[in-house]
């Protein structure tokens, strides 16, 4: 539909661009023939010429009648001047209607054409009849039928030659014009679309001849065509970007590797696909996904190339957060155990080649729970995030500072020499300055927080050895660095391995004994100054197949650190109710106290467990006295004191065991529903050099109104020191070693006798 009324557009201008030339060459070939002809006193050509003039001008100024009606009657006026100049000119005139089938071809169409030809083919054969009108054509028979035959089948032939000829090739432009509307249409459509997308678009017109020296494969593009995309995210105007090769976009952070691939594909003429880093107009950075395409043209040379660009910032973004949650710790922004582990691989995997030695750091902050659960976790985790800060300004590139969780960071020192004594040197003062570093007061909000490491150190590459046992071997010897007093630095050795084996082997002995029944509880008493028993206190041991007994102090910390020490504590609360219960069958009830881990103690269940042990063994609250530590004091105060209070109005007693070795503040005493303080073993052994700290204690406590047991008494000048400051009990060998329940049921007959 497009396509015909395109040609009847172009129909009408050809029609009055025809009006106006006829119209003007009547004025100048018609009037001067009437004006020859009104001499001659041929008066039929004069007004044949004058009506021919005014009717044609008649239909030029009636442009409002319809087309087809106006064309028709200019195909009359020129059929009537033909038949008029035939009649009275002659034969000669014959080309004038050959004017109407060909204007009809032109101006109407087929079907018109074809009827004015057989119409003007007709006229001739019978004008051809007329005397006046007859050729004599030499060689052919004196008969004007045939005469006229002849003239009019030439006369068919030749104008049905241009008449058709024009047809057929108004018939084949319309075609096309169909053709190229609808190509015009889906161009349309095309540059709408690609003008509207949201990707950006870039299209470019390969440039003949090499690209200039240094220039690159991609200069020898210029960019024809962007879209509004590309004007929006770029901040260029068309204008500025016209003319320019296609990654005039990239700048200083963009990838020359992909700029080299890029351009290699060009060369080869190949699609190419990349992530670049673009600049816009001013000068912001900004990712793209690109791709390039070639087009080529019929004899397959390339004309142009096509580049689709998509931003994927928030991708990017996404990307990098994905990273950095996978590889990097959130508080501090160190790389975390995953990316740690990595880096510890790829240096082993080069280790073959670099012929180097490294090591390995685990750094443990000294008592950072203490600060943590005292001043909150906000104030710890400022603490972390300086100390990791701290130990990145020491490091070089080359070194990776990671944290792998709670307080503990880990440190990879890279090639450090090319012999084991160069690098543990080297290895030796870095940890040196780490210690120093991380000992520097740490200031947040206004506060001062001082803090210590324990620093352990192993070398690698060591054979058979990968990321996981370097790992373990630094964790050893931080562990080897806090049993020999924190903040130090301990090396890696082979013994402390073994050391480790060895807790692990007892560690699981003891879940054995546990689960066997193999453990046992002895009871040690407490005498007042006259050797009267007022208590005992029971204490765990772990007795071997040889008669020998594992020491408490080596397999209470096992216990601690696995996490067994809650059943262990769980057994030994029930053990100290059943024997407070065979003491009172027996006649002799004494007041038990029994040690509770502040892992126990902090069990949700803790005091239903204790009242389920008092009412198995049908035990009376006051028989018991239940030993903390002075870390209750500070950690987790107040759901400390609740449960304290909650026990002692069952009748629970409790005591502060190894008073004054930890770090709660006397205040706090007075808030606890205390009944005693234990003296620790160090003090009273040191009696002669802390007479005066000992004097405090027992001061102190007769202020508040708690009784005061001392441990570790064995001489009697320690007894008689601590008699003469009116110190409640004494425990210690000088009275009594811990024993097995029936024996002490025997030492308590044998005193009363």
């Amino acid at each position: 539909m497009a396509a015909s009324n395109d040609l009847a557009h172009w129909r009408g201008q050809v029609f009055d661009r025809l009006l106006q030339v006829v119209l003007l060459l009547g004025c100048v070939t018609a009037i001067p023939s009437a004006l020859l002809a009104a001499s001659e006193a041929i008066w039929s050509i004069v007004a044949l010429d004058l009506l021919a003039i005014g009717w044609i001008d008649v239909i030029w100024h009636l442009r409002a009648m319809p087309y087809r009606w106006r064309v028709w009657q200019f195909l009359i006026v020129a059929y009537l001047v033909g038949v008029g100049l035939l009649l009275k000119i002659g034969p000669v005139s014959q080309i004038y209607m050959m004017l109407m089938p060909v204007l009809a071809a032109l101006l109407l169409g087929m079907r018109p054409a074809l009827s004015t030809l057989a119409l003007t083919s007709l006229t001739i054969f019978f004008l051809g009849l007329h005397p006046d009108v007859a050729l004599h054509l030499p060689g052919t028979p004196d008969s004007p039928v045939l005469r006229a035959l002849i003239v009019a089948l030439n006369f068919l032939f030749i104008a049905a030659v241009l008449t058709l000829s024009c047809a057929f090739l108004l018939r084949h432009l319309e075609d096309s014009s169909q053709t190229l509307s609808q190509l015009n249409a889906e161009l349309r459509l095309t540059a709408t679309a690609l003008a509207r997308l949201n990707d950006m678009v870039m299209i470019a017109e390969v440039l003949d001849g090499p690209p200039g020296p240094g220039a690159g494969t991609v200069s020898a593009t210029r960019i024809i065509f962007v879209n509004d995309a590309f004007r929006r995210s770029s901040g260029y105007a068309r204008a500025e970007v016209l003319g320019r090769s296609l990654l005039f976009q990239q700048g200083p952070a963009t990838d020359a590797g992909e700029l080299a691939r890029i351009a290699a594909a060009m060369a080869s003429a190949q699609p190419a696909r990349a992530e670049l880093l673009n600049y816009n107009k001013a000068g912001k950075a900004y990712w793209v996904e690109a791709e390039l395409v070639p087009f080529t043209d019929a004899d397959g040379r390339q004309t142009h190339w096509v580049a689709v660009e998509r931003e994927i910032d928030e991708r990017k973004r996404s990307e990098a957060d994905i990273h950095r949650l996978a590889f990097y710790d959130v508080l501090t922004g160190l790389p975390n155990r995953r990316l740690l582990m990595d880096r510890i691989a790829h240096l082993l995997a080069a280790a073959p080649r670099d012929q180097s030695i490294s090591a390995l750091m685990f750094i443990d902050l000294d008592h950072f729970k203490h600060i943590n659960d005292a001043r909150g976790h906000a104030t710890g985790d400022a603490l972390l995030r300086l100390a990791g800060e701290r130990l990145a300004q020491l490091m070089r590139k080359a070194d990776t500072v990671a944290r792998i969780g709670g307080d503990e960071f880990v440190v990879l020192l890279a090639h450090l020499a090319d012999d084991l004594h160069g690098a543990a040197h080297a290895a030796a003062q870095v940890a040196e300055k780490i210690r120093t570093a991380i000992a520097r007061d740490f200031d947040i909000e206004g506060q001062s927080y001082h803090c210590s490491a324990s620093i352990g150190v192993t070398l690698l590459p060591k054979a058979g050895q990968q990321a996981h046992d370097l790992l373990r071997e630094a964790d050893i010897a931080m562990y080897r660095a806090k049993a020999e007093g924190r903040n130090g630095i301990a090396f890696f050795e082979a013994v402390m391995q073994a050391d480790v084996e060895r807790r692990l082997t007892l560690e699981r002995a003891l879940a054995r004994a546990l689960d066997m029944g193999q453990l046992c509880m002895h009871v040690q008493p407490q005498v007042d100054r006259d050797g009267r028993v007022t208590g005992a206190e029971m204490l765990m041991r772990w007795p071997q197949p040889d008669g020998s007994f594992i020491a408490p102090g080596i397999f209470i910390p096992i216990a601690e650190e696995s996490g067994l020490i809650v059943r262990l504590g769980h057994w030994a609360l029930r053990e100290a109710c059943r024997a407070a219960r065979v003491l009172a069958q027996a006649g002799q009830p004494v007041a038990l106290s029994v040690n509770v881990s502040p892992a126990q103690f902090r069990q949700p269940d803790f005091s239903s467990r204790v009242q389920a042990a008092l009412a198995e063994h049908g035990t009376p609250a006051a028989a018991l006295i239940l030993e903390l530590t002075e870390g209750l004091l500070i950690d987790q105060r107040d759901a400390s004191l609740a449960r304290m209070r909650e026990l002692a109005t069952l009748g629970i007693r409790f005591s502060i065991d190894d008073f004054g070795t930890g770090y709660s503040s006397l205040a706090y005493l007075t808030s606890m529903p205390l009944y005693e303080l234990k003296i620790d073993k160090r003090f009273i052994d040191d009696t002669p050099r802390d007479t005066a700290i000992v004097q405090a204690i027992l001061a102190m406590a007769r202020h508040l109104g708690l009784r005061v047991v001392a441990e570790g008494v064995e001489t009697q000048e320690q007894a008689d020191f601590l008699v003469a400051h009116d110190c409640d009990g004494l425990q210690g060998y000088l009275y009594a070693r811990p024993m097995p329940l029936a024996d002490f049921l025997a030492w308590l007959a044998r005193q009363q006798a």
